[in-house]
């Protein structure tokens, strides 16, 4: 990998995503776009009320310009030039279309809330209809332009998965997104959460030689990093379903171009155990009436734990140091 490239994709993206902040901020106050904090959180959130939300455009931005700014030096000094192929620019530009087309989502869904004033925004049948055709458009071009059934498992190796390698994908497609999206809760948490996981990538990128993945990683980590100036606590800003969508869609990207979905397990270990959280509550309320949490998702149960945010993100984001750092040997193994 071409050291230079990847600092100026990390640069680039963290100065641009912060750097717009200062013009952003200012504008989503004005246009009145703050985030309507809802009774069924913590009480203590009802002093968020009115932070401006949709921030994740500044990390939409920052990405897309790095990654640009990466590729196009890679692309011109010549080294790593076997990578920039079209197996490798698919799962790039494939990727971000991908992503982006999940923040359109987000838009639409913070849209409703802060303009229409209509607190649940996007009705569950519109957002979870939206996101199967994200997914389904992005596994079809997938299947155009890169076709596998091969899978790479942990510690395992590769299987040919068949014509089950379409359904498994679009689930993890559509529950890893989410998960990142029931990550978004506190200050700070998703950001940083991610940006360690874009790292936990781009390591991984490294081992395996994939360029244009670790630019892509390297993005992430570096817009997460410079959204973080804004939205670590006390936030200044949200980064609303446009941003934690965008995400989902950025380290879904990842873990397929990378051609390794299943590690996702490990690196994404916080938004498996915020989504499974979240079934366990409300199955169990269902069932029996019973909270397991004190609240869901699960950092909100630290929350009412008597938790500080910051406490939260800390440790969430050690968590998932510790599930790169196995998904890496995984690699390696």
């Amino acid at each position: 990998m071409n050291f230079i490239a990847l600092l100026v994709t990390l640069v680039v993206s963290f100065v641009i995503t912060s750097v717009i902040g200062i013009w952003l901020i200012p504008f989503l106050h004005k246009l009145r776009y703050g985030q309507t904090i809802l009774d069924i959180g913590p009480a203590w959130h009802k002093n968020k009320q009115g932070t401006p939300t949709m921030g994740g455009i500044m990390f939409i931005i920052g990405t897309v310009i790095a990654a640009l700014a990466g590729w196009c030096t890679l692309y011109f000094s010549g080294t790593g030039l076997a990578d920039v192929s079209t197996y490798g620019g698919f799962y790039l530009v494939g990727g971000f279309v991908m992503a982006l087309g999940f923040a359109l989502i987000g838009f639409l869904d913070d849209y409703i809330k802060v303009v229409k004033k209509r607190n649940l925004g996007l009705k569950a049948w519109q957002k979870s209809s939206a996101q199967l055709i994200v997914a389904v458009l992005y596994l079809a071009a997938e299947y155009i332009f890169a076709p596998t059934t091969m899978v790479w498992i942990p510690f395992i190796g590769e299987l040919n998965f068949g014509l089950l390698y379409y359904p498994m994908m679009l689930f993890i497609i559509i529950g890893a997104t989410n998960g990142v999206n029931l990550t978004d809760g506190i200050d700070g948490l998703a950001a940083s959460v991610t940006m360690v996981a874009g790292m936990g990538f781009m390591v991984i990128a490294a081992i395996k030689g994939f360029s244009q993945m670790d630019l892509m990683a390297a993005a992430l980590a570096g817009g997460c990093l410079g959204f973080l100036v804004w939205n670590f606590h006390p936030a200044k800003v949200f980064m609303g379903d446009t941003g934690s969508m965008f995400l989902g869609g950025m380290v879904v990207a990842l873990a397929f171009g990378l051609r390794i979905p299943f590690v996702l397990i490990f690196i994404g270990i916080i938004y498996v155990i915020e989504t499974l959280s979240d079934i366990i509550q409300i199955g169990s309320v269902k069932l029996t009436g019973k909270r397991v949490f004190k609240m869901a998702p699960i950092h909100h149960h630290f929350e009412m734990s008597g938790w500080s945010e910051v406490k939260i993100v800390t440790v969430f984001s050690a968590v998932t140091a510790v599930g790169c750092l196995i998904a890496v040997l995984s690699v390696l193994a």
